[in-house]
């Protein structure tokens, strides 16, 4: 009577592949896109804070002075 009750908790071996498969196909994501590293422009890691970066508007860009979130040269939008 023992085993039976033993039997009753155990994950059926397709759901214990497809966890297996999920863990697996995530590791990998990740791996990928830890390789490839930044795919926007001006994106950095948030722990390094080596001083202002592109768009801080000390740099005398298109963006400098507007306010309006580093999109300085563009005109219209009811403005």
């Amino acid at each position: 009577m023992a085993e039976d009750n033993r039997r009753r908790f155990v994950p059926p071996p397709a759901l214990c592949g497809f966890l297996l498969l999920m863990v697996l196909v995530f590791a990998a994501s990740y791996a990928v896109g830890r390789a490839a590293g930044p795919v926007a422009p001006g994106m950095h890691d948030s722990t390094t804070d080596s001083g202002p970066g592109p768009g801080s508007g000390t740099d005398g860009g298109a963006d400098s002075g507007s306010g309006s979130g580093g999109m300085g040269g563009m005109h219209g939008g009811g403005h």
